[in-house]
């Protein structure tokens, strides 16, 4: 027998914990401390302790699979790869689209952007980004020039006020929870807005429930009071950022006084008070927030309104301050720095740019260039297009995304999946998204291939190779090339391995241009921005300056508004969603692990009790909760942790689809759709 230990980092969230793998007989068997990483220290939540079991699952696709009559049937490589090559070059560019994935590596998500940008000629490729922290990208680019979390995780100890809002984040980023509790040991005040109460409001100082839908109103009134009461930063106002007045304009407005937002958000008046007055006297201070801030039809208004409060403390360039966005997926920083965006190629550098565009033409070097210097569509516009405007898209390649449970409308989803004419999906199991695609490829999965991921605080690390990928199954990265090469371009994708395709990214991309895989091979590795050799990277951004060309942060002038579908007489319940700390998003791989499975089996849907009582519902009947979008029969909690007229649903489960009842109403900048608020009504299921 032999066994060894293979380092590497998790697949779950994007706090980005190292762990090893621990390897019998060639086989990963399990997962042992790794102690050396600074940002987990050998400690790791249930999913991270649990990450070996759906690796070796008997489920694991193992051969290509092609649908003759409807039913799959395996496939040699060769014939897969000449069926979706001559379908594929059948298509006109705007034809096709790409879904890349945040749960695959740094290179092989490139190299998807790059084969539907230069095999394809397709402007069309996006990912899940789309639905978590699209919102992120653009509001904190309109605001700092840069889209992203803008300090590190290991200063949030330092700091001296932590406003948690939109994140649930002793569940969701278990170990960015525990520099919270390193914070609070130290004497830092923590505030919690959520319409639950948590495990991350059990930990507060100040507990504020509030309505889903209100933080815009929130925001204004607490900087209203911080105005009121000089506790603003006003040299770092003067001297660091622009449109100060016409902020001031909007939040003193008696809309936002504390009476007000009172009414709008249901937080009493004393704990918005009191909430403003630590974030005025108790500096630095962070803010934490994820997608409870994001997924709204003003998402980029939260994000923006999160960036003013920061920026009129003064909490921005130093430790433990900052506007911290925790993603959600182990790689969607990376996957959106990769340029798997439909406006952008790598590190953000414009499509519509002239310059940028003829960069990458020249880089890549097509004989017959690249996809125009066009926007594409995202994720979002792309399932309107396809139930909308049939025809005009045709033809997808989907990489590890399973937007048949992630994405909201089901119903809408199915629809436009059902539209195309050729679908390929490429995944390590057969998803509900693979189970309609005219072809399917095995992919291996994290623990099967070497690579790089960015966390939610731009910290490039590695994956390292623990086994090899069950049957015929290949990394995503030797399937992209493989495919690119029978459709032509070989000379465009001529990688023997992992740290190739990283040196190429270096090249074309200014942020991770100081960074190989020498210096990524070690227990720190590297921030972007790491423009060079001998730079050391950044945990910390906007330190002396923004990332706007006049090094300037910008305030936005913010009016509040509601979402985009509010309770009614036939509709009377707001319904908002997220994560449970045993599972992760679609299910996909924690589901396939027995003892996270065991923990948590199955869905239900969150109900006060005074509107439980009101229905004559009572715990964990099952009932029905039906929206515009349908309805879906599931198990009633009744519980006291959730605000009267506020019901929840974790959407990890197929069986109780959480996301067959959430409204696709799109933000308008980010085209993220609203899954943190819509109108539900709960039935008793007559027939039971």
């Amino acid at each position: 027998m032999t066994m060894k230990y293979v380092a590497t980092t998790c697949p779950y969230c994007g706090t980005g914990c190292s762990f090893n793998l621990v390897v019998q007989d060639g086989k990963v068997v399990g997962t042992a401390p790794y102690r050396r990483s600074p940002v987990n220290e050998g400690k790791v939540c249930p999913k991270g302790t649990y990450a070996h079991e759906f690796v070796n699952s008997p489920d694991r696709l193992t051969k290509p699979l092609i649908k003759k009559n409807g039913k799959f049937e395996e496939a040699t490589w060769d014939e897969a790869y000449d069926l979706i090559a001559r379908k594929f070059k059948s298509y006109k560019p705007d034809e096709f689209a790409a879904l890349a994935s945040a749960r695959v590596s740094n290179e092989e998500n490139y190299l998807l952007m790059k084969f539907a940008r230069g095999v394809m000629k397709s402007r069309h490729i996006d990912h899940c980004a789309r639905l978590c922290h699209a919102s992120t990208v653009a509001g904190l680019a309109a605001a700092f020039g840069s889209g992203a979390m803008t300090n590190s995780i290991l200063d949030i100890a330092e700091s001296k006020c932590v406003f948690i809002l939109g994140s649930n984040t002793f569940e969701q980023h278990p170990l960015i929870g525990r520099r919270v509790m390193q914070a609070k040991k130290s004497g830092a005040k923590i505030i919690y807005a959520d319409p639950r109460y948590t495990a991350t409001a059990k930990q507060a100082d100040l507990y504020m429930p509030f309505v889903s839908g209100s933080d815009v109103a929130i925001l204004n009134g607490l900087m209203q009071e911080i105005i009121k009461n000089g506790w603003e930063d006003r040299e770092f106002v003067a001297n660091r950022t622009k449109d100060y007045e016409k902020l001031k304009e909007v939040v003193m407005k008696d809309a936002y006084s504390l009476e007000s937002v009172s009414k709008i958000s249901g937080i009493p008046v004393e704990s918005l008070r009191t909430a403003a007055e630590w974030l005025g006297t108790n500096k630095p201070g962070a803010i934490l927030y994820s997608m409870g801030i994001t997924q709204h039809t003003v998402g980029v208004d939260n994000v923006k309104s999160v960036a003013n409060i920061q920026m009129l403390l003064g909490n921005l360039g130093k430790p433990g301050s900052g506007v911290n966005a925790l993603r959600g997926q182990n790689n969607v920083q990376g996957a959106c720095d990769m340029g798997a965006l439909p406006v952008v190629f790598t590190g953000y550098q414009k499509v519509v740019d002239e310059a940028a565009h003829k960069k990458f033409a020249d880089a890549w070097g097509f004989p017959d260039g690249i996809c125009e210097p066009k926007n594409g569509y995202e994720v979002t516009v792309m399932m309107d297009v396809l139930t909308d405007n049939p025809g005009e898209l045709k033809c997808m390649y989907i990489m590890g995304e399973n937007p048949m449970l992630s994405d909201p409308d089901l119903n809408h989803v199915r629809h436009a999946i059902e539209s195309l004419e050729f679908l390929v999906v490429q995944d390590i199991f057969l998803t509900e998204t693979a189970e309609l695609a005219d072809v399917v490829l095995p992919a291996a999965c994290y623990a099967e291939r070497d690579g790089t991921q960015t966390s939610t605080e731009r910290r490039v690390q590695m994956w390292r190779t623990a086994q090899n990928p069950p049957g015929e199954a290949k990394e995503d990265w030797k399937i992209i090339s493989e495919l690119a090469a029978k459709m032509g371009y070989a000379a465009q994708f001529p990688y023997r391995s992992a740290e190739e395709i990283f040196d190429e990214v270096a090249k074309v991309t200014p942020s991770y241009a100081g960074m190989n895989y020498e210096r990524l091979n070690r227990p720190e590795a590297l921030h972007w921005p790491c423009p060079a050799a001998d730079h050391p990277g950044t945990p910390i951004l906007h330190t002396a300056k923004f990332a706007h060309p006049d090094g300037l942060g910008v305030f936005a002038p913010i009016e509040w508004k509601p979402p985009a579908e509010v309770p009614d007489a036939e509709y009377p319940f707001v319904l908002t969603t997220g994560r449970v700390l045993w599972h992760w998003h679609t299910g996909t791989m924690t589901r396939r692990s027995a003892t996270l499975d065991a923990e948590v089996p199955t869905g239900w849907i969150e109900i006060n009790p005074e509107d439980a009582k009101a229905l004559g519902i009572r715990d964990k009947e099952k009932v029905r909760a039906v929206t515009r979008r349908g309805s879906v029969d599931v198990p009633a909690r009744v519980t006291g942790d959730i605000m009267k007229g506020i019901m929840f649903m974790p959407f990890h489960f197929k069986e109780c689809a959480a996301n067959i009842l959430t409204n696709n109403a799109l933000d308008p900048i980010a085209k993220i759709p609203e899954f943190k608020a819509c109108a539900v009504k709960v039935e008793k299921i007559t027939e039971a």
